[in-house]
This record gives structure tokens, sequence and C-alpha cells, in this order.
């Protein structure tokens, strides 16, 4: 599984990267949860996140959203990623820690470190035997996030 999940993502990094962001909820399974939170919140034990989600619809209105209503200034995303790290696997699912570096370009051209971080991953098949996300938790390394979190992570 451990080469399942090295495709997986990458193949995650890009849709983000290559701004295919209506396709971004299919990586997910139809009851999975997506969280963005820090370092600090994530030691705590707190539950709170930037951005929380509990279901592939939810993430498809965000990027509805995203698209249609909110106003924000146009950019983009390059992910470097870490190898993942397979921690466990049981009943079908496999636990994943892959760290990540996003740089945000704007339309101006400007390139900045915008967040580091690591997913922390459940990883299960659905019907099909296509590999899909159960949980992504997002924990980003600085308690200085930017207010320009809208492009997911």
């Amino acid at each position: 599984m451990q080469l399942e999940i090295h495709a997986f993502q990458a193949a995650y990094a890009r849709c983000l990267d290559d701004e295919k962001l209506e396709a971004w909820p299919d990586f997910f399974l139809a009851d999975a949860v997506y969280r963005v939170t820090t370092a600090d919140n994530f030691r705590r034990g707190l539950q709170a996140g930037l951005i929380w989600a509990n279901s592939r619809a939810m993430l498809a209105d965000r990027i509805s959203a995203l698209r249609e209503a909110n106003i924000y200034e146009r950019h983009g995303y390059r992910h470097i990623l870490g190898l993942p790290l397979v921690a466990a696997l049981a009943s079908g699912e496999a636990r994943a820690e892959t760290p990540f570096l996003v740089a945000r370009i704007m339309r101006d051209g400007a390139t900045d470190l915008f967040a580091t971080g690591r997913y922390l991953d459940v990883f299960a098949h659905d019907e099909a035997g296509a590999l899909k996300l159960r949980e992504r938790v997002v924990v980003c390394d600085s308690s200085r996030i930017d207010t320009l979190l809208a492009i997911p992570l």
C-alpha cells in the first residue's frame, strides 16, 4: 500500500497545484473528515480548525463557494511533499503521515512560503477499490495563518 499512497499524495498535490479544484473532493470518501489546524491546537487536543468538513459534500460546497461567492486575491500553490510514512495498517485502512511545504504564487508572480506541516491521514478503499481519504488532518507548523487560506491545503 506504500506505493499506492505515494501515488495518491502526488495526484492530490497536482490536483490543487493545477487548480483543478472541482476534482479535489473526489480524493475523499463520502463521509470523510477534512480539517486544517495548527500544531499547537493539535498538541492540545483542540478539535476546532481553520477549515473543518465532515463530508465530501461539504468539500464540494467549499469549492463551489470559492468559485462563485468568495472574494479573494487570485493565487495558486506549489506543493512539495516528503515521503509518506505509513504508520499502521488495520482492517483495510492505513494511517500515514506526510510532511508538506506549500509555496503560494500570487497573480503578480510574487512567491512566498505559505505553509509547512504534515498531513495526518486515514486511507481506505471505496467500493470500486480506489484509494480514498477517510480522514485528513492538516497540521500546520505555525500558528500564524495568513487570512488568505482560500484554496485547500
